[in-house]
C-alpha cells in the first residue's frame, strides 16, 4: 500500500495546481500510482531538478492512511498488518502508543500514558506483535 508524490527539495508536497507545495501531504497534493506515472509528469513542471519522486507509506506517513491518527507523530513500525506509533496527541500532553491497523484502517491508542521520551521509546521498543 504505497502512493508516490512529487516533493520540492527544500520540503512541501506538489499541490494539484501544479505551482504550490503544501507542508503537509493530503487530499489537496498531486499523487500518482506508481513512480514511472510521477515520472511522466516531472519533465514538464518549471524548475523540475529541484522536485524529486517520494513513496508514501502508512509507515513514512501514518496520518494520510489514518485520518483517525491525531497529533505528534515521533516514530513508527510495522507489526505484522500494524503500524504502531508513539504519538504526541496534544503539544506537550504525555505521549501515547497508537496501533493502526492496515487492513480495517482503525486506530486504538493503549492506556498507557508515558511522560518523558525514555520512558515511552522502552516501551516501544519492546512493544510485542502478543499487544496488537
Amino acid at each position: 500500500m504505497s502512493i508516490f508524490a512529487l516533493q520540492s527539495l527544500v520540503g512541501g508536497f506538489l499541490d494539484e495546481d501544479l505551482e504550490h507545495f503544501n507542508k503537509n501531504f493530503d487530499d489537496w497534493c498531486i499523487q500518482f500510482e506508481s513512480y514511472d506515472d510521477a515520472m511522466d509528469i516531472v519533465p514538464t513542471l518549471e524548475n523540475n531538478k529541484t522536485i524529486d519522486i517520494v513513496e508514501i507509506t502508512p509507515l513514512s506517513y501514518p496520518k494520510y492512511f489514518f485520518t483517525a491518527l491525531k497529533g505528534i507523530i515521533h516514530t513508527t513500525r510495522q507489526i505484522k498488518d500494524k503500524v504502531i506509533c508513539v504519538v504526541e496527541p496534544t503539544m506537550g500532553s504525555s505521549f501515547r502508543i497508537a496501533i493502526c491497523d492496515l487492513k480495517t484502517n482503525n486506530v486504538r491508542l493503549t492506556k498507557t500514558r508515558y511522560k518523558s521520551i525514555p520512558s515511552v521509546e522502552g516501551a516501544f521498543a519492546s512493544f510485542d506483535s502478543d499487544f496488537t
